[in-house]
Formats: structure tokens, sequence, C-alpha cells
């Protein structure tokens, strides 16, 4: 079996320098998925970019998700033909992004796409993340069927969370790569 590629999914606006995906980028070489407009994102357009990248090779992949990244894997999940090619998801950070103060930009990531994911999960939730609340972020992860691990008090685990390189999230990957027999 190859070594899956691990495709990082940034959320919103991208992840700048000190984001724990753009650590885990230079760090270990991971690969993140670039998409158009990380500004006015839309989920059509993020998802069709997904399954692009997925094409690229044929190497299975592991999805690591921040944020708005974690709706494009459901999302993108629920319609793609391409699932199969996907051997598990790091979901970290769920945003609410039916809550009444989500911004106009984000109104097309409505509704929450809830299917059970095809692939093993694993959503990390913070107690305090000012984008969700914890439950609507545990709901969430039961509808995908994602194990749950709670963080703390870590914000919306990025940059501004203090991480740094964050290895407990590298840890979290490497027991979903295991559950799903892979080496990540």
């Amino acid at each position: 079996m190859k070594t899956p590629r691990i495709l990082l999914l940034p959320g919103w606006q991208n992840s700048g320098p000190d984001h724990w995906q753009s650590r885990w980028e230079r760090l270990h070489g991971d690969e993140r998925v670039e998409q158009h407009d990380w500004d006015w994102p839309r989920r059509g357009d993020w998802m069709a970019r997904l399954d692009e990248v997925l094409l690229q090779s044929d190497a299975p992949a592991v999805l690591v998700a921040h944020s708005l990244g974690c709706q494009l894997v459901a999302g993108w999940a629920e319609h793609s033909q391409h699932t199969a090619r996907v051997k598990g998801a790091l979901l970290v950070a769920p945003p609410d992004t039916e809550r009444e103060a989500t911004p106009p930009q984000l109104h097309n990531w409505r509704p929450i796409r809830r299917q059970r994911l095809p692939f093993p999960s694993i959503a990390v939730i913070s107690s305090d993340d000012p984008f969700c609340t914890p439950e609507r972020a545990t709901q969430m992860a039961a509808d995908w069927g994602a194990s749950v691990v709670m963080a703390g008090p870590r914000g919306h685990l990025n940059a501004d969370s203090g991480l740094g390189d964050w290895p407990e999230g590298r840890d979290f990957l490497l027991s979903l790569g295991r559950s799903s027999q892979l080496q990540a």
C-alpha cells in the first residue's frame, strides 16, 4: 500500500505562516490544497478543487481540515465519487456556519452537511471556540461519525491559540492513520 498524502484543507482566508497547518507543511511536507478564492469561498468550487487535487495522484489521502475545511470535507464527502481515495480525516475546530453571526461570505455554506463520512475521522473541539459552541461541534462530529477529542479552552485552534507546531494534533493524525491501517 502506498503511503498516503496528507492534504491540508485550510478554512476561510487560508492559514497564515504561524498556523499549525502551515508549520506542518514546512516540517512534514504535507500538501496544502490551494483554493482559487479564500475570501469569498464557494462550497461547490472548493469541493471541485478537492476532487482535482485527489485525482492528481493514485496514492490514498488523509485530509487534515481546519475550520471551514471541516465543512468542505462534509460537503465533498456527500457528493464526490472519489471518497474511496480518502482513508481518514482530522477535523479541527468545525465552525457553525448556520449561526446568526456568520459573515455573509460564508452563507453559501448553509445548510451544514451532516451525512456520515465514509472514512474514519477525528474531530478536535475547543470548549471556547468563538465560531462554534462545543455542543454544536459535538453534534456535527456525531452526525459525521467522527470520534471527538475535547481540547479544552483553546479558542479556534489556530495561530492565536499558541499551538506552535501542535505535536498533539500530529499525534491525533498518527492515531487516525493507525486506526485505518495507514502509515501517516
